[in-house]
C-alpha cells in the first residue's frame, strides 16, 4: 500500500507529471530494484555516492556492488544484506523515474526521506503492512469535514484499497477526492447500505476501462463491453461492500443492510451535501469511486 500512496506524495509535490507517474506503475512489474537504490533506501550510501560508483561502472566492466567493496563504500556482508533484504515497492517506483531522467538520485533521496518521516514509515511497517499505518496514510492524504464519519470513511477505504489490491492488482495511484454536489457518470454501479450508518457508494469508468478492469476481476481476456464485464463490475462493488458490512458489524457493532446494486449510465447524480469522488488511476486508465454521505 505504501507504493501507492507515495505516487500520491509525489504528485502533491509536483515532483512527477500524472501520465509518466502511470508510465512507471506499468513498468514496475518487469523491472528490479538495484543495489543503489536499496543503498539509499537503508542509509549505507548517500546520492553523490551513488552517483560516483555509477560513473566508475561506466568505465570498469564490474558490478555496481564489486565497486562499492573496492572502494570502501560498502563492506561485503552489508551488499549480502542488502541483497536479501524486503524490497519495498515503492522503491522501484522512484528508481524507474530516476532511469527516465524525471528524477536525480539527489532528488529522489530527499523525496523518499520526506515521505518515511512525515509518515512515520519504517521496515517493520513494509514488511507488515499494518492497519493502523495504511489508516494513518488515509488520513494524512485525505480529509473529511465530519468528523463523526470520518473514522468509518477511513475504514471503508482501508479496505477498498486492499480490495483492489487483492482483486485487481498494486499499479494504481488514488488521488486526493473532489467534492461534488452533482457528478456525471460514464459507466457507474451504486450500492446503497441502509441503517444507522446510511451511505451510497459507486465505481464509474469509461467502457473501455470497464473492459480491462473486468479483466483483471475475472482474470479472464475481455474485448467487448457485455453482460459479463457489466457483470464483473457489480460483483466487485458487491463483494467490497458486503466485506465492509462484515466488518462493521464485527468491529463497530454496526448492522447494515446491502441493497441490490444499481446502474447509471450518462446520468447525472445529485447529493444535498455532497458526493466524494476518489480517482484511481491504473496504466489502462482512471476509475472513480464515489461516496455519498
Amino acid at each position: 500500500m505504501y507504493t501507492q500512496f507515495f505516487g500520491n506524495f509525489l504528485l502533491s509535490k509536483s515532483a512527477v507529471p500524472a501520465d509518466k507517474l502511470v508510465d512507471a506503475l506499468e513498468r514496475q512489474s518487469s523491472s528490479y530494484l538495484k543495489l543503489g537504490t536499496l543503498a539509499i533506501h537503508a542509509g549505507l550510501l548517500n546520492a553523490s555516492q551513488v552517483d560516483a560508483i555509477i560513473c566508475r561502472q561506466t568505465h570498469e566492466d564490474k558490478k555496481f556492488g564489486e565497486i562499492a567493496i573496492e572502494g570502501g563504500y560498502l563492506t561485503k556482508e552489508q551488499v549480502d544484506k542488502l541483497l536479501s533484504s524486503q524490497k519495498p515497492d515503492y522503491l522501484l517506483l522512484g528508481q524507474i523515474l530516476i532511469e527516465d531522467g524525471l528524477l536525480t538520485n539527489s532528488q529522489f533521496e530527499e523525496l523518499l526521506a520526506e515521505y518515511q518521516a512525515s509518515n512515520e514509515i519504517d521496515d517493520l511497517n513494509v514488511a507488515n503492512e499494518q492497519n493502523d499505518m495504511v489508516e494513518k496514510l488515509i488520513h494524512k492524504f485525505f480529509h473529511f469535514d465530519n468528523s463523526d464519519m470520518s473514522g468509518k470513511i477511513v475504514a471503508y477505504l482501508n479496505l477498498l484499497f486492499n480490495d483492489i489490491v487483492r482483486f485487481i492488482g498494486k499499479d494504481f495511484t488514488p488521488l486526493n477526492p473532489l467534492m461534488k454536489s452533482e457528478y456525471m457518470t460514464n459507466y457507474c454501479v451504486t450500492q446503497k447500505d441502509e441503517g444507522l450508518l446510511s451511505f451510497n457508494s459507486g465505481i464509474d469508468m469509461s467502457k473501455s476501462v470497464a473492459i480491462a478492469f473486468a479483466s483483471r476481476y475475472a482474470k479472464e481476456e475481455f474485448h467487448e463491453f457485455d453482460e459479463y464485464v457489466k457483470a464483473s463490475i457489480e460483483d466487485f462493488l458487491n463483494l467490497h461492500n458486503g466485506l465492509f458490512n462484515v466488518n462493521m458489524s464485527n468491529e463497530f457493532s454496526l448492522e447494515l443492510n446491502l441493497c441490490p446494486p444499481e446502474v447509471h449510465e450518462e446520468e447525472t447524480l445529485t447529493n444535498a451535501t455532497k458526493i466524494y469522488v476518489f480517482p484511481i488511476i491504473f496504466p489502462f486508465g482512471t476509475i472513480h469511486f464515489l461516496m455519498e454521505i
